[in-house]
């Protein structure tokens, strides 16, 4: 009979290649089905969107989608490296070896693991910020400004991470068997805090938000919100021009903290009309509590997984069955709470991703809701109209394919939600 280590170890290799087999025949069915639809436009957009911002579109989707199977190749690669091919075990020991066990050795375990990650991940980030990005129009990134955001990066992360990181781990290894609950706890409040703190403490060190200045739209805007029971703590613009040309807008925030933020891009873009619609359409995701939901469903499966985790903490398949030899020869000294942390973040998403479609499948639902709100508070010509802007300006392609809609998008293709919008248009 084979050893639970053993079945484990079967079992993650069998998911982490199924994923990546279904991963790449995703991307190969999105390159194929945006290329076979390049060279003409959807009849139903024929008269709105020009060939040539089109054909853009789909050479924009074809290679993000070509990078991302380098991407997802080398991820697969990398997540090998780290579990059974024992590199987690490998820099576990040699920091045992340096360090000795306790906190110190733990702490420099994650922040380790996360630097090597981030020196792995680097090479193809720098290429679709400064080639790919730029090749389209959309990069306004300088050297300077990428170098500034990334020292301001790892600041904030070694500022907030390792103290949280600490706090958890002596949680796992000082409130007993039920730690993972406390930890939990934690966990959950600081998000929170995060919610609240971010916008005004947070992002300002990223960018630069300026009150609206616009009375014209500030007023048609204050409006909407007062029509729809919403009450925010100001509306901004932010400079999002200094890094792309990609427009948005969006809240941040919660409770009283709660931000209306306009990329100054969008603003550029889109009619006073079109702001107000796809501001209505936001306050839609509000009227129908899909943040309440969404943060609900992060509690819940938080939970979940904690209470995994402090289950699987404690049964050394776990670590070996994962290409690590737990840290039971110290008598204690050296605890494992650092590498369960770590292989937990590495083989859940291996699993997750199976499910992925359900996420999506809810997440498209919300925005169908939206829109309808949107439609009845503001303006569905409207809506449509700066939907097709934001398509055209961002080079979102008309043409995804089904299958790769069902697993990976967020937002309904252009196609549907034009069509749901339709009856009701003005």
């Amino acid at each position: 009979m084979l050893s639970a280590s053993l079945l484990l170890t079967y079992a993650f290799a069998a998911a982490l290649v199924a994923g990546l087999m279904l991963r790449l025949w995703l991307a190969s069915r999105q390159i194929r089905h945006v290329a076979r639809h390049r060279s003409a436009v959807p009849a139903p957009f024929a008269d709105r969107i020009p060939l040539a911002a089109h054909k853009k579109a789909a050479d924009y989707t074809i290679a993000k989608a070509r990078l991302g199977l380098i991407d997802t190749a080398l991820g697969a690669a990398v997540l090998l490296g780290w579990t059974l091919l024992g590199g987690l075990d490998a820099l576990n020991q040699a920091l045992l070896d340096w360090l000795g066990g306790g906190m110190v050795q733990q702490l420099a375990l994650l922040a380790a693991f996360v630097a090597i990650g981030g020196l792995i991940d680097l090479p193809l980030s720098l290429y679709q910020t400064f080639v790919l990005e730029e090749r389209f129009g959309f990069n306004k990134m300088t050297w300077r400004l990428w170098l500034a955001d990334a020292v301001k990066g790892l600041l904030l992360a070694a500022a907030i991470g390792l103290p949280v990181a600490a706090l958890i781990l002596w949680l796992m290894g000082a409130t007993g068997p039920l730690w993972w609950l406390w930890a939990w706890g934690f966990w959950m409040g600081f998000n929170l805090l995060l919610m609240v703190i971010y916008p005004s403490f947070i992002a300002p060190l990223f960018n630069k938000f300026q009150p609206l200045e616009d009375e014209s739209l500030k007023a048609r805007v204050t409006a909407l919100m007062q029509r729809c029971g919403f009450s925010a703590k100001g509306l901004f613009v932010m400079d999002g021009s200094r890094r792309s040309a990609h427009a948005n807008a969006y809240f941040t925030g919660f409770g009283a903290a709660k931000r209306v933020v306009f990329y100054d891009t969008l603003l550029r873009q889109l009619a006073p009309g079109e702001v107000e619609a796809v501001l209505a359409h936001e306050l839609g995701h509000f009227k129908h509590r899909h943040i309440v939901q969404r943060v609900v469903m992060m509690f819940a499966f938080s939970l979940a997984g904690f209470a995994l985790l402090g289950w699987l903490s404690t049964q050394g398949w776990f670590y070996t069955g994962l290409g690590v030899i737990p840290n039971l020869s110290l008598e204690g000294s050296a605890p494992n709470d650092a590498l369960a942390l770590l292989l937990f973040m590495l083989a859940v998403p291996v699993c997750t991703f199976f499910i992925s479609p359900l996420f999506s499948q809810l997440s498209r639902r919300h925005e169908f809701q939206a829109d309808a709100y949107a439609v009845a508070q503001a303006s569905g010509a409207d809506l449509s109209s700066a939907l097709l802007k934001l398509y055209e300006d961002n080079a979102s392609t008309l043409t995804p394919d089904p299958v790769y809609v069902k697993f990976y998008y967020s937002h309904p293709p252009a196609t549907e939600r034009l069509a749901r919008m339709q009856p009701t248009a003005p």
